[in-house]
């Protein structure tokens, strides 16, 4: 071996990259066709991010000696690096025919294909590679990610264990084996194999970002800001993370560094830095512009391919085949606002089909679901890609997305397009910011000729509103009293059910200034977790605020939490995130709603269902005027009960509750959106009169 090359070897192991490429330089400027100078070299401008002049290094090796496997696997390793995966696979495939018996090569055509969807194509090669290397522990944790992938949990954990079983102290081994204990339930163990990991490494950031979500979780929130602090000052360009740290800060309502923390978030998302997971930006941000921006900068992270997918299946059903696609059909907000819809669609017409990513057979509204499906399949076990094939084999011609990017979404089915047509609609309040997503469903006041061009989707204009309700929501008849809840007997009682992460200190400020003007008042809020309940009242004291005047509401089953709202004057809404299933409650209770309107799809919901009961003078578009409509009507009980005999009469007369209308409306958007795609029109928005 030559002695200089040695040395460029030596160095090369030892990290001194730079020293390592100028003795491997001066050797390949001696002698251009030394195939062994010219692969170090390569790799050595691989491993210091120089792909092109690597790229240039491996194609000149191949080209002098075309049967190099080294060559092919090195140049595959750069295509693989900067994701393009098809030139990659293809480098894998040339390398492998030339040596078959080359391990690594089986590995990363693995790892490729991981990348490609080619779940049960990487297990093969998976498997081959552990033929050849029986003992190696990386291969095992490597198959075990694609059955963790594949759904195959008891194979994942098998090689997962099997791993540290080969090398004791394999950190990313636990990690992935927690990872399996997360996902299947087994909270306790997999709390502790996270620790395991983090104990072996402490500047495991993956595991303590993971071990903060299992936390978030089980709604140990100081826990998990704990692990997500701790994460970011590991690495503090860790993907999406300061934004999951301040969302648990605010499901908490801890706004110590609200302020910062904003400028901040909107500073990364307007240099596109993966900052935030999207959902975050609906209750933060009243900027179309902002959340449309974090959809994008999320799905180019997490889909290799952002370009629309063309679908080439152009086979026509006798009905058109709906498959709506939730983890939700159980006891939650979006079954009871979607129950009757499922019901009521024209089974002469259409045949509906669930996807549930969840299994809800033992709750009551989710065998109401499932019973109004002609096709009811519990998919929690598959896969993404067997999600796909599945939509395929059973030709659903329109795919509609009921969750976007909220908790438990398997968004990737959408991305790798398992329908022609598909659609947004009722789960994700705004633009998802990817092309194989075709349209979403509105209405005019949700989203404005002005605000088009934040989204991604063609719009569906429903006439009246873009929310479903169901007609058939029964309310409690039981007597209920305000001393059951704690409440003041003759007080004034301002109520807000939304959920305590849409609450801010500016619209909590608001709502401090209303007590003090409005003096024999209280403020019903929801029961969300401890930690939220004592730093609100600590807000209150702050503002002056006797923190009793706060009283927070318990949940419970929906027949009674619909009853209780009798027991309340007026709903103040949250903003930007404005009240969408809370909101429709309130007003299906008898109870008016005050809002402030913005610019964002989430901040205009409550707008929307009030136009379509009739009460826009609800409706306000300034902290100003939200604040003095909400002291004019609590100081004004005659105005007040106007609105409530107007309520009471336009619950049955006006659009918001009229389920069959609502049917009727978003049914012939189907039609329309069918029609176009067999006749090969372009996707335009859709506008029902």
């Amino acid at each position: 071996m030559n002695i200089e090359y040695k040395k460029a070897l030596i160095c090369f192991q030892n990290g001194k990259i730079n020293e390592a490429e100028e003795i491997c330089f001066k050797l390949v400027k001696k002698n251009t066709k030394n195939i062994n100078f010219l692969l170090l070299l390569g790799v050595i401008y691989f491993k210091k991010k120089k792909n092109l002049k690597s790229i240039e290094i491996f194609n000149k090796i191949i080209k002098q000696n075309p049967h190099n496997y080294q060559a092919f696997f090195n140049l595959g390793n750069v295509f693989l690096s900067v994701k393009e995966f098809n030139k990659s696979l293809e480098c894998y495939n040339k390398a492998i025919l030339i040596n078959p018996e080359y391990k690594k090569a089986y590995n990363n055509r693995g790892n490729v294909m991981r990348e490609l969807g080619m779940l049960n194509q990487a297990v093969k090669n998976y498997d081959k590679a552990i033929t050849i290397e029986s003992n190696n522990p990386d291969l095992y944790v490597n198959r075990g990610t694609i059955f963790y992938e594949l759904k195959n949990f008891s194979k994942a954990s098998k090689d997962y264990i099997k791993a540290i079983h080969l090398k004791k102290n394999y950190a990313e081994a636990y990690f992935s084996l927690a990872n399996v204990f997360n996902e299947t339930g087994a909270n306790k163990d997999a709390i502790e194999n996270y620790k395991t990991a983090i104990k072996i490494n402490p500047n495991y950031a993956e595991a303590f970002n993971n071990l903060g979500n299992l936390y978030n979780k089980l709604k140990k929130y100081h826990e998990a800001i704990i692990c997500f602090e701790k994460a970011i000052r590991i690495n503090p360009n860790f993907n999406f993370l300061y934004g999951t740290l301040i969302q648990t800060k605010c499901i908490i309502c801890d706004w110590k560094s609200f302020k910062k923390d904003i400028k901040n978030l909107e500073k990364n998302i307007e240099i596109k830095k993966k900052t935030t997971p999207p959902f975050l930006t609906l209750s933060l941000f009243n900027s179309p512009q902002i959340q449309k921006n974090a959809s994008i900068i999320w799905c180019e992270d997490k889909f290799f391919k952002s370009k629309y997918i063309y679908f080439e299946n152009k086979k026509n059903n006798k009905k058109v085949r709906i498959g709506y696609y939730s983890a939700d059909f159980g006891e939650h907000a979006m079954s009871y606002l979607l129950a009757n819809l499922f019901e009521l669609h024209d089974k002469s017409k259409f045949e509906i089909i669930a996807f549930s990513f969840v299994n809800h057979s033992e709750s009551k509204i989710g065998k109401r679901v499932s019973n109004s499906f002609n096709k009811f399949f519990d998919v929690s076990l598959k896969s993404d890609e067997e999600i796909v094939e599945l939509s395929k084999n059973l030709n659903i011609e329109i795919a509609v997305d009921l969750m976007g990017f909220t908790k438990k979404n398997r968004f990737s089915i959408f991305h790798k397009r398992c329908s022609p047509i598909q659609v947004n609609y009722l789960g994700y309040p705004g633009t998802l910011g990817n092309a194989n997503i075709d349209y979403i469903i509105a209405d005019k006041i949700i989203i404005p000729k002005k605000n088009e061009k934040f989204y991604s989707e063609k719009i569906v204009y429903l006439p009246n509103t873009y929310q479903v309700n169901d007609s058939k929501k029964k309310i409690s008849k039981k007597f209920l009293s305000k001393k059951e809840f704690g409440l003041p007997e003759n007080s004034f009682i301002f109520c807000c059910f939304n959920q305590n992460y849409k609450i801010n200190p500016k619209i909590f400020n608001i709502w401090m200034d209303l007590l003090l003007e409005v003096k024999n008042s209280t403020l019903w809020l929801i029961e969300d977790n401890e930690i939220s309940i004592k730093n609100l009242k600590k807000e209150a004291e702050k503002k002056m605020v006797n923190q009793n005047r706060i009283i927070f509401a318990k949940r419970l089953p929906n027949e009674k939490h619909l009853a209780r709202h009798k027991l309340a004057d007026l709903f103040i809404d949250t903003f930007p995130y404005t009240a969408h299933t809370t909101g429709s409650d309130a007003l299906w209770s008898g109870l008016p709603l005050v809002t402030l309107k913005g610019e964002t799809f989430a901040s205009r919901v409550a707008s929307s269902l009030l136009n379509a009961v009739n009460l826009p003078e609800l409706v306000t578009t300034s902290y100003e005027e939200y604040k003095e409509l909400a002291i004019k009507l609590s100081l004004n009980p005659k105005l007040l009960q106007t609105f409530k005999q107007k309520l009471e009469i336009n619950i049955s007369e006006k659009p918001l509750f009229n389920t069959k209308l609502f049917v009727k409306n978003i049914e012939s958007a189907f039609i329309q959106m069918h029609d176009r795609y067999y006749k090969g029109m372009p996707k335009e928005n859709i506008y029902i009169k």
